[in-house]
């Protein structure tokens, strides 16, 4: 399972366990994020594609050190 979700100004491609560098997040290491910016989400055919959202849907994410 994946989801696309949009955070300042760009698009992340993202599954459970991934690790991405995200710019300008307020928040300090070991804080949860909520993103509720998701464009699409699903696994292969099964995939759900917003207009441009996906309704209901959030991705959460730690954030793991600022830089």
């Amino acid at each position: 399972m994946f989801a696309v979700i949009k955070t300042g100004g760009k698009q992340y491609k993202v599954a459970v366990n991934d690790v991405i560098k995200i710019e300008k997040l307020a928040g300090e290491a070991g804080e949860t994020l909520t993103f509720d910016s998701v464009l699409m989400h699903g696994a292969g055919d099964n995939a759900t594609v917003g207009t441009p959202m996906v309704s209901g849907a959030v991705v959460t994410g730690e954030i793991q050190e600022q830089f």
